[in-house]
């Protein structure tokens, strides 16, 4: 798999773990704030490109995250994901060779059918209050968010189904 030598595949490992802290980060991300920061997907599509390039597949990896990004930005139109969720997928693609999107779309796909269904589990079990004050720390804002959020029928943070998807093709 690895064409340049040790250290390459040293190279490739540290790509591969930034890659892996950056979908991590992009996901809490987006879980908090239900945005996808530009210096999250600019840094997962470095890191990507770095991977096809020392994988020797880089017109590859690019043709891969055009067409990702490509599919992203149908179903951005359609109302279907964000702008943001479009751009980190088309970000994933570029360490990806052809044959291997339709095994992460479908990857993602069933990672955004379980964030679903905990979501919906969710919505009917989260308690309705915290003792009567509000959270100070930043994991009960965050549930306290989550539940008005869950409550009104507002989006899912997508990115987590990408990030899920991802990290099972890439590793």
């Amino acid at each position: 798999m690895f064409h340049v030598g040790t250290a390459g595949w040293f190279l490739t490992l540290a790509c591969l773990g930034g890659v892996v802290v950056l979908l991590l980060r992009a996901a809490l991300h987006d879980i908090a704030t239900r945005q996808v920061s530009d210096q999250l997907v600019l840094g997962v599509a470095g890191l990507d490109f770095l991977l096809a390039c020392l994988n020797g597949h880089p017109w590859r990896g690019l043709l891969s995250g055009l067409c990702l990004f490509a599919l992203g930005v149908a179903c951005w139109s359609r109302g279907w994901m964000g702008g943001g969720d479009a751009k980190l997928l088309g970000a994933v693609g570029l360490a990806l060779r052809p044959d291997q999107m339709p095994v992460l779309v479908m990857d993602i796909a069933l990672a955004g059918g379980v964030l679903a269904l905990a979501y919906l589990l969710g919505r009917a079990s989260l308690p309705s209050h915290y003792g009567g004050t509000a959270p100070r720390n930043g994991i009960g804002r965050v549930l306290r968010i989550e539940r008005w959020r869950l409550r009104r029928g507002c989006s899912l943070p997508y990115v987590c189904a990408i990030t899920g998807g991802s990290l099972i093709v890439l590793l």
